[in-house]
């Protein structure tokens, strides 16, 4: 069974730690023994996200005139180098010496008239006080917007298009190599008249690149793996429910946070319903129940409606 796995941002860099290379390691080899126990058994294709590393790079980029020293495509490929290296050399440290495992810098080319530009809502970097949010804003000219009790900076997020590198990746695959790639949702470039590629200042969403890399690929399953157990209807509120399985229809009828869950259930639902495969999300540290069907949130084309998880269910990981 091919998988293509998208593994969040946050799932690599807990909420509130500090970016470091010895948290960034350690989170990483958290990643790497669940990913290990799927790679043993199946073929895998693996997405990273990298809105903190990518936000991180882009504060240090800036001269104290307020001057870019690298724009975000080229930054987008430092993370994708820096987190696939460790990826990589994590999980071969686990897998057997047979097992061949590749890390590809992966451009994916945007529409250069695509809303998003005009509209930036991709959070990336660390959270500011309000105080320090203003300031940036002033000095630097960056947009941002709340998130949780603090602020982070927003960029333009387009839809991918198009991996460009997809008929190498395939070519691995037959191989049955384990694939890192499209790390952080891609380079995002743009195709001119000519023909010729250009980078765009943007990140892309990596759940929205990796369902397209999954279908591209022809995948049997996508697994969105995140820092909470499962997708939840009324989160954070005294009603909330996890919901165990659901028809990609069903879940139109219910709200999501837009700069978190939103783009992890738009892009399940989009998987299933142009494959007919399951989708599922949920922690990474549940990321073999997941697979098997035990854990998280099931987006399924044949479910009735949406199932929600009872004090009865059996599902370890959806709690």
């Amino acid at each position: 069974m091919l998988i293509v796995v998208a593994l969040g941002g946050n799932a690599l860099l807990k909420r509130g730690e500090r970016i470091s290379a010895a948290t960034q390691l350690k989170n990483v080899q958290t990643a790497a023994l669940q990913l290990a126990k799927i790679a043993a058994q199946h073929d895998l294709v693996i997405v990273h996200g990298n809105g903190p590393q990518v936000g991180l790079l882009a504060q240090q980029s800036v001269e104290k005139s307020g001057i870019s020293l690298f724009p975000l495509d080229v930054l987008d490929a430092e993370t994708q180098g820096m987190l696939g290296y460790v990826i990589e050399r994590e999980m071969s440290n686990l897998l057997s010496a047979e097992r061949s495992l590749a890390t590809l810098l992966t451009m994916v080319e945007v529409d250069p008239a695509d809303s998003a530009f005009a509209t930036p809502d991709k959070p990336i970097g660390p959270i500011y006080t309000k105080t320090d949010a203003l300031t940036l804003n002033r000095l630097k000219g960056w947009r941002l917007a709340a998130d949780g009790t603090g602020y982070r900076r927003v960029v333009a997020s387009p839809k991918p298009q198009r991996i460009v590198e997809i008929r190498p990746l395939r070519w691995l695959l037959e191989k049955h190599v384990v694939l890192i790639c499209a790390g952080g949702g891609g380079i995002p470039v743009v195709v001119g008249e000519s023909g010729q590629r250009t980078g765009v200042e943007a990140v892309i969403d990596k759940d929205y690149c990796a369902a397209l890399l999954a279908r591209e690929l022809g995948a049997d399953l996508l697994v969105i793996a995140t820092d909470v157990p499962a997708v939840f209807a009324d989160w954070s509120k005294p009603t909330q429910r996890a919901i165990l399985q659901a028809h990609p229809d069903a879940l139109d009828s219910l709200s999501f946070a837009a700069g978190t869950m939103a783009p992890k259930v738009n892009a399940g639902c989009g998987f299933s319903r142009s494959t007919k495969q399951r989708t599922v999300i949920g922690a990474l540290d549940h990321i073999e129940q997941m697979v098997n069907g035990t854990a998280g949130t099931s987006i399924l084309p044949h479910a009735a409606g949406i199932t929600y998880k009872t004090d009865e269910s059996k599902l370890d990981g959806a709690v």
